[in-house]
């Protein structure tokens, strides 16, 4: 019998040959609300490691499930897959970096996790709120002016647009329950601030949410805490006023909403 020829790749090797060519990354788009040039980049390796240096940093670890373990999932299955190197970065997220932030609020503490200045992971942990009674601690709910002021932390650099200025209205409206405009309040700032940004080319002369909403709940003269309905609401006057029908990641809707999710657990 004849030695040495050579040994003709079976059928299923030659297509798990092809499925790897013709295999996609994973990208940021495919698990992440994000916009833009960074939708269509593939998680690397580095960028995973740069968002769990960030969470052990503010967090004291990485958050079991949380958005470094699930770039770092992503990441590892790009690398296997041959379509990313063990040190590539993806060069936005070089450039711009990641951040983890934590926004204290009276028995909540807000955690907003981004990448190149997007949000990508939002969430809110529980804390305690000790009464003057001592041993005995209770929940309290997030407000109105509360979630706004989270907003000013969460997408504070954002310039005010329309969609802002007609959300932080119906935010108004349902924490004083009154339709009447307050001269010189949040809305009727908000409402300056889109019109002045329409008429301005460049961002950095914009006026940007953390100047309309720091100190929201002082610049409110009434507040309430944040229920189902009134995030509904918030969320529908962002919506109808955006050209493309969306709420931002991390904006005044998206920060009413998670307010209300959690409210629902101290029954608001």
């Amino acid at each position: 019998m004849s030695q040495g020829q050579p040994r003709r790749p079976q059928p299923q090797a030659e297509a798990d040959q092809g499925d790897q060519k013709n295999q996609e990354p994973i990208k940021y788009g495919h698990l992440f609300n994000v916009q833009g040039e960074l939708a269509n980049k593939p998680i690397a390796p580095q960028d995973a490691a740069m968002m769990q240096t960030a969470e052990t940093e503010v967090l004291g670890q990485t958050q079991k499930g949380g958005t470094a373990a699930v770039m770092q999932a992503a990441a590892t299955r790009n690398e296997q897959a041959g379509l990313v190197g063990h040190n590539d970065i993806t060069d936005i997220a070089g450039e711009q970096g990641v951040s983890v932030s934590e926004t204290d609020v009276p028995g909540r503490r807000i955690i907003t996790e981004a990448v190149a200045g997007q949000v990508v992971g939002q969430y809110v942990q529980a804390t305690p709120v000790q009464t003057a009674q001592v041993g005995v601690v209770q929940q309290s709910a997030i407000t109105i002016g509360e979630a706004l002021e989270a907003t000013a932390h969460t997408a504070g650099n954002k310039p005010v647009d329309q969609s802002d200025a007609a959300a932080i209205q119906a935010a108004e409206v349902r924490a004083t329950g009154s339709n009447v405009i307050i001269p010189g309040g949040l809305a009727a700032t908000a409402q300056s601030a889109a019109a002045h940004n329409a008429a301005v080319y460049h961002d950095d002369e914009k006026i940007k949410l953390n100047e309309v909403l720091t100190g929201a709940t002082a610049k409110l003269p009434a507040d309430k805490a944040v229920s189902r309905q009134d995030a509904e609401g918030v969320v529908s006057a962002e919506l109808r006023n955006n050209p493309n029908v969306a709420t931002h990641p991390g904006g005044v809707a998206a920060s009413m909403a998670a307010a209300a999710r959690l409210n629902q657990n101290v029954n608001v």
